[in-house]
């Protein structure tokens, strides 16, 4: 039996509690929550141990803006929503629908009604970049993370993702789809073709990332506002883009953690392509010699 690491082993118990926790709050009193049962676990568990696994207090007035860009997400977009709720972050959330043809756009008006939802709209699609920069310019909290609007990355990991910001080990924490031994087997060409944009990225950063394309960048807002005036990337290369302007900030210190993934195929809405990973590549040699 290989020895594991700390954080393997934390990953391990967090992803039993969490386990437990959603078999509790589904077995018990309707009150009875994954929020509540999340709660009595870090009771019972000593500070060193919570702060690995990702469960600790916040600080005070700490807000979390979560920015999600959207289009054409019907089929996903409330339950994302809702998970993101469940999470027991102090957040605001932030969606920017940018042109949805289907009936996302409906469904977002009704749950603003019910729920704390900040809801901006672009007349057109405009691409993610476009989207995220509505977003970015609408936050309010000290922290600023990006999340898609399908379901392929988990709210959960929230916590864990922030624990470098709040400890002041890190300004800038990335996702990683692909550091973890434990995660769903990708498609060949798609990991390929994003590993080889990353170390082209990290050539020009002098950053050693596994992922520069996760969607899963959590950012000091200080910073991210820094650049904000500077963004032009309406599409995909926007992720390109805020790792290259961000590497360029002095003092900044960037960290990576694995994450939970489930990729989807493009006949469930999967928007990326080949064409992207073609600008990508353009994206990386533009921002390391230009602004």
């Amino acid at each position: 039996m290989t020895k594991q690491t700390d954080d393997e082993y934390a990953t391990w118990v967090r992803d039993a509690l969490k386990a437990i926790a959603n078999q509790s709050a589904g077995s018990n009193a309707p009150e009875r929550n994954h929020a509540e049962v999340m709660s009595t676990l870090e009771r019972l568990l000593n500070p060193v141990i919570c702060r690995r696994l990702g469960i600790y207090d916040w600080p005070p007035d700490f807000l979390l803006s979560v920015v999600i860009p959207v289009f054409n997400e019907e089929a996903t977009i409330a339950t994302l929503i809702s998970r993101v709720l469940q999470v027991n972050v102090p957040c605001e959330i932030i969606v920017v629908d940018d042109g949805s043809s289907d009936q996302t756009a409906e469904l977002l008006t009704a749950m603003a009604e019910k729920i704390p939802l900040r809801l901006f709209r672009h007349d057109h699609n405009q691409g993610k970049g476009a989207a995220i920069r509505t977003g970015i310019g609408q936050v309010r909290g000290n922290v600023v993370l990006i999340q898609d609007g399908d379901l392929e990355y988990d709210p959960n990991d929230y916590p864990l993702l922030l624990r470098p910001i709040l400890e002041n080990r890190a300004d800038v924490v990335y996702g990683s789809r692909f550091s973890s031994n434990d995660r769903p087997v990708a498609k060949y060409w798609h990991q390929t073709g994003n590993r080889f944009v990353t170390l082209l990225s990290n050539m020009f950063t002098n950053l050693k990332l596994t992922d520069v394309e996760t969607c899963y960048k959590v950012m000091r807002c200080e910073h991210l506002q820094q650049i904000l005036p500077t963004l032009r990337e309406n599409g995909f290369g926007i992720e390109l883009e805020l790792t290259a302007k961000l590497a360029k900030i002095e003092g900044v210190r960037f960290y990576e953690l694995p994450i939970s993934y489930s990729p989807r195929g493009y006949a469930e809405g999967k928007k990326i392509g080949w064409r992207d990973g073609a600008r990508a590549i353009w994206c990386v040699i533009r921002y390391a010699f230009g602004s």
